[in-house]
């Protein structure tokens, strides 16, 4: 396959046929078009990757230096993707997903004919889509993938979350000018512990009568209106919560104030977005389609441009580029003398046409392959060499400034413990193992420092060392995720069984678990040892005589 063969002194020439995918009369299609011309070469758009896959001969069992070199990420990314939408027009229209293509691929052969795999490899074209997309279209495409979060609400929310937990430390440490006393954080922390009691003694015994997200709705209502009532109004867990101490009223209350304020906004714009349109998608939008409408190429054709308006960075990887690519291949074929008949997606019909006909307007093929930052200044790695700068600086100047290192020692156990805490707790909460749980929290205050390091990565790789995850977990989540009738705490509860999924969620918690500890670390632990060595005011005068003790050693070992 994809050999052009021997040039036959002559221009061939090319027959571009465009498909639906998942269309029964595009399969009578492909096998006409093929039968009528004859050609010397059967061209389909797959690559080496998606074609073994479609022949069963992809290789299910993921190695774990794959996942670290970041291969794996990229492949179960395509194929999660692909299989979803595809999976969906199938169960429609009760057709295999690329049976177009292996009909193509099983007529040439039939036929005694040469078989060309002219598409661009699968992994490239998803490191270049994701690369090109910005930071709220991946939010939405992976909430789509994992939740099916897509509409405007759902992101919302999610982003009113992530507010709350960056804000929620801002307020404990701005809170005192801003009138957050410790009296009042007290107020709501105890509200916040009597909300949750009421809420768990009432799912308990709501969970007896009703059904699963009935007892969960109704142990929330109870948990939030127990919490106003008896903590935030009455007081009466304030004095629980002294026992307690005043750090842990700071660190509760505020957090809670800020998951609140951000939720609240989170929801408020999810719903006046949704009102507005934004985002809107019909359940039923494939039931508006028919069989004969899906093999008319200006319809599928539309269905890439939504794509289009969803994504336009991206689409030029998942569609531009690949129309380019496909185009060189066609046109090296047909320069070899060879006649070709190309099976491609109808969406991409026009764009190889038009470079088939203007092959000088073509870009080079090296602008079509490898790796590709998607453009711009590099801020994450940027902000991960400044950080962990940062953290060597703070420690070093410090030291240089006479800190005794007991104090020191003591401030990096607890960057250690904090860390690691949350790390492996999120890690376990999620289902790791003990070995893997025990790996990211160890890891977690190294890979804090950087955050390129993320101590997800170490706990993935202890946990596949025991879990096989495989390309056909993908087919799995995509038939739960299909499933609208069942419960959402048994439909969550049956995707952590699928491995693919839980190796997913589980190196997501240790990251979000080591992100918070730091957070956390800065605002509620990092004052309480700077009072020993004069407070704020006093790192700061610390480190200024450090720099400055530093730049006399550096200056005294020059001269």
């Amino acid at each position: 396959m994809n050999e052009q063969g021997a040039s036959t002194g002559r221009e061939g020439r090319v027959r571009v046929v465009g498909t639906a995918h998942v269309s029964a009369e595009s399969v009578r299609d492909v096998e006409d078009a093929i039968e009528d011309d004859r050609p010397d070469v059967v061209a389909v758009e797959l690559d080496e990757g998606r074609y073994r896959q479609l022949q069963g001969e992809t290789p299910d069992d993921i190695e774990p230096g794959d996942l670290l070199r970041g291969n794996t990420v990229f492949q179960f990314l395509a194929y999660w993707m692909l299989s979803y939408v595809q999976s969906r027009l199938g169960e429609k229209f009760d057709i295999e997903p690329g049976a177009d293509m292996m009909a193509a691929v099983d007529t040439a052969e039939r036929l005694g004919i040469d078989v060309a795999l002219v598409d661009r490899d699968i992994q490239t074209t998803i490191q270049r889509f994701w690369a090109r997309m910005g930071p709220l279209e991946k939010a939405r495409l992976v909430g789509g993938l994992a939740f099916g979060v897509t509409d405007a609400r759902g992101i919302g929310l999610a982003l009113g979350v992530l507010t709350g937990v960056v804000a929620g430390p801002l307020l404990g440490l701005f809170g005192p000018s801003l009138g957050l006393t410790l009296p009042l954080l007290t107020r709501i922390t105890g509200g916040v512990l009597i909300a949750v009691v009421a809420g768990v003694l009432a799912h308990t015994l709501a969970d007896t009568v009703l059904g699963p997200d009935e007892a969960l709705v109704a142990a929330g209502g109870v948990g939030v209106a127990a919490g106003l009532l008896g903590g935030l109004g009455l007081g009466l867990a304030d004095g629980v919560v002294t026992s307690l101490g005043p750090l842990f009223s700071r660190i509760v209350g505020s957090l809670t104030l800020g998951l609140v304020g951000g939720v609240t906004v989170g929801l408020l714009g999810g719903f006046l977005a949704d009102r507005a349109g934004y985002g809107a998608v019909e359940a039923d939008d494939l039931d508006d389609f028919e069989v004969s409408e899906l093999t008319d190429a200006d319809v599928v054709s539309v269905m890439m441009e939504e794509f289009r308006a969803f994504s336009p960075a991206g689409a030029r990887a998942l569609i531009d580029e690949r129309d380019a690519y496909i185009a060189h291949e066609l046109v090296a074929l047909r320069e070899a003398g060879r006649d070709v008949v190309a099976i491609v997606g109808a969406g991409h019909r026009e764009g190889i046409e038009s470079y088939l006909e203007a092959p000088e307007t073509l870009p080079s093929r090296e602008s079509l392959v490898g790796a590709d930052s998607g453009g711009g200044v590099p801020w994450l790695k940027a902000a991960g060499v400044l950080i962990s700068l940062g953290f060597v600086a703070f420690f070093v100047l410090l030291a240089m400034a006479g800190v005794r290192d007991g104090f020191l020692l003591r401030l990096f156990a607890a960057w250690f413990v904090v860390n690691g805490v949350f790390a492996a707790g999120l890690a376990k909460l999620a289902g790791a193992r003990w070995s893997s749980t025990a790996v990211g929290g160890l890891v977690a205050w190294m890979t804090s420092v950087n955050p390129l390091l993320a101590p997800g990565w170490f706990t993935g790789y202890v946990e596949l060392r025991h879990t096989a995850v495989n390309v056909s977990d993908i087919g799995r989540l995509n038939e739960l995720l299909g499933d609208e009738e069942k419960p959402i705490r048994q439909l969550v509860g049956e995707m952590f069984d699928v491995p693919l999924f839980r190796l997913i969620m589980i190196v997501a918690m240790t990251n979000v678990g080591s992100m918070i500890a730091s957070l956390l670390f800065a605002v509620y632990v990092l004052p309480l040892f700077a009072t020993e060595i004069g407070g704020v005011e006093g790192i700061s005068r610390l480190m200024l005589e450090g720099a400055r003790n530093s730049a006399e050693l550096l200056w005294r070992t020059v001269s």
